[in-house]
Formats: structure tokens, sequence, C-alpha cells
């Protein structure tokens, strides 16, 4: 099964291979894959994982959007301050979020991935947020809500995994490997939020 990579006008935002460059070096991203334990066998199961996940992107996003909208702390960031959610940030940023699943799974981590990293890490602080889709949100999404939200983006793949894949040995392969995909995007989108020489 190929999965099918849309061009960026297709998802409203998405720069991906139009980013700028990222200030992390491949280097430090070889660092930071070998820190989580990543490695060849873990991007060939993200592949796997990826065709397992693909026609179910909108169900993944209806679960996710379903806990992020029973918690008022983390709403408040797709909202108007002291306001009502904003519908078409919520939309557009879903497009995208359903793309961060396959690109997760099937994009290279190469020079293109990083920096489009970097961008999504810009589009949570006040260097990026709100400039994408021109809304008036919160300034910032605090750190520690990008590191706690690990957990539900992690635990939730796994009933979509074992839909498809009877072997429970094999979703467990897969499951660790997405986790350690999105343990090494978060350290890369906490890079703008550290002081001059911490991150």
């Amino acid at each position: 099964m190929s999965i099918q990579t849309p061009k960026n006008s297709e998802i409203p935002g998405y720069t991906y291979g139009a980013a700028g460059h990222s200030p992390v070096t491949l280097a430090e991203l070889e660092e930071l894959k070998a820190s989580v334990m990543f490695g060849e066998k873990d991007a060939a199961l993200l592949r796997r994982a990826g065709e397992l996940l693909d026609g179910q992107v909108e169900k993944i996003l209806d679960t996710w959007y379903g806990f992020v909208a029973g918690q008022p702390h983390l709403v408040a960031h797709f909202s108007r301050p002291g306001g009502e959610p904003i519908a078409e940030y919520l939309e557009a940023v879903r497009s995208r979020f359903g793309q961060w699943i396959r690109d997760t799974c099937t994009r290279p981590y190469d020079q293109e991935w990083l920096d489009y990293q970097n961008e999504i890490a810009l589009r949570h602080t006040p260097e990026h947020k709100n400039e994408t889709d021109q809304v008036g949100s919160t300034r910032v999404v605090p750190l520690r809500h990008l590191i706690a939200l690990v957990v539900p983006i992690t635990t939730t793949i796994r009933p979509f995994l074992a839909k498809r894949e009877e072997s429970a040995e094999k979703v467990e392969a897969m499951m660790e490997a997405w986790l350690k995909a999105v343990v090494l995007q978060v350290a890369l989108w906490s890079r703008p939020y550290a002081n001059e020489g911490r991150w």
C-alpha cells in the first residue's frame, strides 16, 4: 500500500519542503535519535504503522480532538483569550495534524524533515503562534503541555494499530517506534523554549 503525500497547497499552512532552515544540525539530530534509541528498524516499523493508520487518520483525530475538547487548559490554545474556540483554527490545525501522523511514519528524518520540525516548534511560541492561520488565540502553548501530551498522543494509537494487526508483538514493536518518534519530535520542538546555550 502506498501512502499519498499531498501537495502543500492541499493543506492550508502546510509548508513541508519550504520551511526555513532549522538551527538544529543533522549531527544534533543524530545524537537525539541515539538518545531515544531510534534506528533503521524503528523507521521500518513506522512505515508499517503508517500503512495501518493511513485509512484511520480521521478517527484518530476524532479521538485526539475529543480529548483536547475535554481539557479547558488545552482547548484554550485554540480559542480567543477568555472566549470560545475558533472553529476555523481547529479545522486548519486538524488537517496539518493528520498529515503530521503520515509524516511521522513515512518521511525520512532528513534536512527537510528537520526544517519542518523547527517550523512546528515555532508555531507553538510567540514567534509564529497564530501567524499561519491569522487568528487571535493565545500567544504561546506552554512547553509543559507539549511534553505531557506525549502520553495521550502515544497511548491512543494502540487500538488503531491493533485493529489491523493481529500480532500483539508487532503492535508492541510499532508502539515503541511511535513513542521514540514522538519523543524525538517533542525534544526538537522544545528548542525555542530553551535559554541560549541550554538546549
